[in-house]
């Protein structure tokens, strides 16, 4: 089957694939990390069969003690002394045997000699008239579809794990392990495991029989005095071990499959209310590139969600209109400087047109000098606007530092009163020595010779009393305040909101045509916002109302 080609963005980059799967790569990420716990704690347990082998531990104790008890009763009740020896006597110990063994069910005893042969099995009796009569042992306990399957998946899983032996107890599964009729080999060509028995050294067998019994065999030399005079071999079939490791075993299976139940229904939870909202967000993303969400395409859902999930939507969400806002205000921009360039383009082209066809000496000096101004005034344009375009992208780069405001309004208010010319207005100062805010200083200085270029071209000519410009510069809690304000004849208020759009159009009466852009103020709102900061106008009024001047208030962090 072929594969689906690969899609690639306008930039060459591999499209993501957002189509629907069953299972995402983000839930194939939750449901490990959620599955992992229980896992390794099923795993743990399973491995931890310790506590099978305490079981079976305690079962040997307890039926040591047991072949110890036969063995002594043997001992001194089915014993006859010959010639200083203690001598068994078979008579006596077979029914004695039988009888001990009576009380406990599931359970078979055998008495060997010193020789290693058969003396009594508690199985065995005489019949009327010398006839041998074996009794059976009880079936083996029917075990259920569920015993089986939790024993067989429990020991499958538990043989996949490495394991090593913690103590001396070994349980014998092999397909060909013994059962009751199994004994020692004990008879007199094997000298050394007769001796080994005599002397009480004979490992406990445990083994799990293809039936299903698991049984226990442990053998004990029955002594009287310091000689033996037989061995015990006891085997019983240990029920409640196998009833306490089934309990044990389906306990584990149950709280892992209720663990793992848990965890899948938390994984598709979290896939849910994680992985889906992050597809639908990069859907929202990809439909916004491709010019689909102008008005928002951010699932309402997701906005109204109070988590990180609703933050990162309404963020989203945000960035989008602000996009757009961009888009929105780079195209007007872009309307704007065909629309501001295309004026003194076109008187450009009537005057040489003009030019073209008139021979007065003084009318060509006059189309000329039409013809320079508007150069002039085109070339100031093209400045800044490019200032304007690059504003945005220096101030991204640039790291605000710490600037000492006070040196540098010194110098600006200084340079002003140094050259400025009789009909021009007085500059003031009011500001501390030392007054740091945060911010770029040669854009600062931008901003601020803007602000009082434009104070100086609105203040009046009062004639041989000069006009004042005032700048002031203080602390205002966590920001430092500097205020230009000048006595103009103020903004109109229709115009107040704005005053800081490109190519603003408001200026002095008696202006020469074209010496400003309409750039100035719009330029500085982008470098103080860039840094943080606010800027705002206002009108300075008197205690009437009347308008006295301009004021423009410009707020930085202080540093």
């Amino acid at each position: 089957m072929a594969e689906a080609p690969l899609l690639k963005t306008e930039d060459g980059q591999p499209e993501p694939d957002r189509r629907r799967r069953w299972v995402s790569p983000l839930l194939r990420r939750i449901l490990l990390v959620n599955a992992l716990p229980p896992a390794l704690l099923a795993a743990a347990l399973l491995y931890l069969d310790q506590y099978q082998n305490g079981l079976l531990g305690a079962e040997v104790e307890a039926m040591r003690t047991q072949a110890r008890i036969y063995a002594g009763g043997i001992a001194e009740a089915a014993v006859r002394i010959q010639d200083d020896r203690a001598v068994l006597v078979p008579e006596v110990a077979r029914p004695l045997l039988r009888r001990l063994v009576e009380p406990s069910p599931n359970t078979q005893a055998r008495l060997f000699d010193t020789a290693g042969l058969v003396v009594a099995d508690s199985r065995v009796r005489e019949a009327v008239g010398g006839a041998v009569v074996t009794e059976p042992l009880p079936a083996p306990a029917p075990r259920g579809a569920l015993s089986d399957s939790v024993s067989s998946l429990y020991e499958r899983v538990l043989g996949l794990l490495p394991r090593q032996a913690l103590n001396p107890v070994v349980l014998d599964t092999t397909p060909d392990a013994q059962s009751f009729d199994w004994q020692p080999d004990l008879g007199p060509e094997r000298q050394a495991e007769l001796r080994l028995a005599l002397e009480g050294g004979v490992t406990p067998y445990i083994r799990r029989t293809p039936d299903g019994r698991l049984l226990v065999s442990v053998a004990e030399p029955a002594r009287r005095g310091a000689q033996a005079v037989g061995i015990v071999l006891l085997t019983r079939e240990a029920r409640e071990v196998d009833a306490r490791l089934f309990e044990i075993r389906a306990s584990v299976l149950g709280l892992f499959v209720l663990a793992l139940i848990l965890t899948v229904a938390v994984s598709l939870y979290l896939a849910r209310t994680l992985a889906n909202p992050i597809l639908q967000l990069a859907g929202a993303a990809a439909e916004m590139r491709q010019g689909k969400g102008r008005s928002g395409s951010v699932p309402e859902r997701l906005l109204e969600r109070q988590d990180e999930i609703g933050i990162l939507a309404r963020d989203l969400q945000a960035a989008a209109r602000a996009l757009w806002a961009r888009i929105d205000a780079n195209e007007r921009f872009a309307a704007d400087v065909a629309h501001e360039l295309k004026n003194p383009l076109t008187s450009v082209r009537s005057a040489i047109e003009t030019l073209r066809r008139v021979e007065d000496p003084a009318q060509q000096k006059r189309l000329l000098a039409i013809i320079a101004n508007d150069a002039v005034r085109m070339d100031r344009l093209i400045g800044d606007i490019a200032d304007s375009s690059r504003v945005d992208a220096e101030l991204s780069r640039a790291v605000a530092e710490p600037v000492d405001i006070g040196p540098i309004l010194a110098v600006l208010v200084e340079l002003h009163n140094t050259t400025r010319q009789p009909r021009d207005p007085e500059m003031e100062l009011e500001a501390p020595e030392k007054l740091v805010a945060m911010g770029v200083e040669d854009r600062l200085v931008q901003v601020l010779r803007n602000l009082l270029g434009n104070a100086v071209s609105f203040s009046p000519d009062h004639g041989p009393q000069p006009s004042h410009v005032w700048l002031r510069a203080r602390e205002a809690g966590a920001e430092v305040e500097l205020i230009v304000e000048d006595e103009g004849p103020g903004i109109p208020d229709a115009k107040l909101e704005g005053i800081f759009d490109r190519f603003y159009s408001e200026r002095p009466r008696g202006e020469r045509f074209g010496q400003h852009s309409g750039l100035g103020l719009s330029i500085s709102k982008q470098i103080i916002e860039g840094l943080r900061g606010r800027i705002s106008a206002e009108n300075r009024r008197d205690a009437e109302g009347k308008v006295l001047g301009a004021r423009f208030v410009v707020r930085l962090p202080k540093a």
